[in-house]
């Protein structure tokens, strides 16, 4: 069963408090999203790090409930 935009942006949030998620269904299915992740957390890490922090967010769901997210991450201006 696909995931829904809005648990995304809630488990994102929650992790990252202050987040500012912008997402975009690539398919038109609620299966394939495109998600831009803007967090004061991810101030001063890699944009690996910053991946990471959003994929531990999810709690395990990619692969699974949550078959495709693009990601683009950074941190406030």
């Amino acid at each position: 069963m696909p995931m829904a935009a809005a648990d995304i942006v809630a488990l994102i949030e929650e992790a990252l408090p202050g987040a500012q998620v912008e997402m975009r269904d690539l398919a038109g299915d609620n299966d394939h999203w495109a998600a831009k992740v803007t967090a004061p957390q991810f101030t001063g890490l890699t944009r690996v790090k910053q991946h990471k922090l959003v994929y531990d967010a999810l709690g395990g769901r990619m692969g699974g409930e949550l078959h495709a997210l693009q990601l683009t991450t950074q941190a406030p201006t």
